[in-house]
């Protein structure tokens, strides 16, 4: 009896210690992994990052971006190459940074047509602009402003849109090209407002703008760095900026939402987002290091040189503002049947 009581001891005694050398190994395992993306974590980043603009060299899309990115740069002390990728409309670079490896290595510098109005346009587009990206910070905006010929009587938003229903059909707008952002917010205008003007597209903005100083158009909507020198110099007359609140460019002049045009909202945006499947932890310091580029203050003061306003978000308001975006500018595209030329 006494052997089989020590036989018992004995085995109850190996599995305790088998017990023993499994939890220690778990431990010792799952140290070794918390530790080592914790060390990933905090060396990254170990190599240079490249920033995808879906815009060529020297236009307003590339300028933004390198204001950024030249702060961002020297705040992280590691080398950002911008990779100009123009072409389809932003589609190619786009294609890039969605089949780039989730590393934090590859970046992209995203705006309203490549992510919120082209998958309207293409039945089959090279990548899904709401799960092919993780978005990390919307960095900045420019609002457009509704602008009309001196001729035109109508010195506000109200009175335009009261002119248009008295006369419909004989306000003309222009635009840089059927399908462009400046087409659909006017288009927005026009939906939103309930009357019906005449679109004249042009083969790019400096004749759409010529032909509206000249009178031949009545109207359209134009950047605010376009825009402005004109009313300054009375070639134009402002009657209201696209954006939710009034712009510091612009600070006198009204937002069409507050002077007639309630829930109106119309801006080009520039985000910064990174491929899908990024981690957690490389997300949030990319955010942390844009979210203090633009609190600088010779930064702040550059981007409002170019026409843009610093923004600012958390990565899950700007998913949910480009998530609406989204559904905005499909339903725009499906209500007027824009095509891109």
């Amino acid at each position: 009896m006494n052997a089989d009581k020590i036989k018992r001891q004995d085995a109850y005694n190996q599995r305790n210690r088998l017990f023993e050398v499994i939890y220690v190994s778990l431990c010792s395992s799952l140290a070794t992994l918390f530790f080592t993306g914790l060390t990933f974590a905090q060396a990254y980043p170990i190599k240079p990052i490249r920033l995808l603009v879906p815009f060529p060299v020297g236009g307003g899309v590339d300028g933004v971006a390198r204001i950024a990115f030249a702060r961002v740069a020297e705040q992280m002390s590691q080398q950002i190459v911008i990779d100009n990728r123009g072409g389809s409309s932003g589609i190619v670079a786009t294609e890039l940074a969605a089949r780039a490896p989730a590393d934090g290595y590859t970046l992209f510098f995203g705006v309203t047509s490549a992510l919120t109005i082209l998958p309207h346009y293409h039945r089959k587009l090279p990548y899904d602009a709401v799960q092919d990206f993780a978005p990390i910070n919307l960095i900045a905006a420019a609002a457009y402003i509704l602008v009309v010929h001196p001729s035109v009587p109508a010195h506000s938003v109200k009175e335009l849109v009261a002119l248009a229903k008295q006369k419909p059909g004989t306000l003309n707008f222009s635009s840089a090209g059927n399908g462009t952002t400046l087409h659909l917010t006017a288009e927005l205008f026009k939906s939103m407002a309930g009357i019906n003007i005449v679109h004249v597209p042009y083969k790019g903005a400096a004749p759409a703008l010529t032909d509206l100083l000249s009178g031949q158009v009545q109207m359209t909507f134009n950047p605010a760095s376009v825009a402005l020198p004109q009313i300054k110099s009375a070639r134009l007359r402002g009657l209201g900026v696209t954006s939710a609140k009034r712009s510091a460019l612009a600070p006198d002049l009204p937002t069409v939402a507050e002077a007639g045009v309630p829930g109106y909202e119309s801006t080009g945006w520039y985000g910064v987002l990174a491929p899908s499947r990024t981690p957690a932890s490389i997300i949030a310091r990319l955010h942390r290091e844009l979210t203090n580029a633009i609190s600088d203050k010779d930064v702040r003061e550059r981007f409002f040189a170019t026409g843009v306003e610093p923004m600012g978000t958390t990565p899950e308001q700007f998913a949910a503002y480009m998530r609406d975006e989204y559904v905005k500018w499909g339903k725009v595209v499906k209500a007027t049947g824009a095509k891109p030329e």
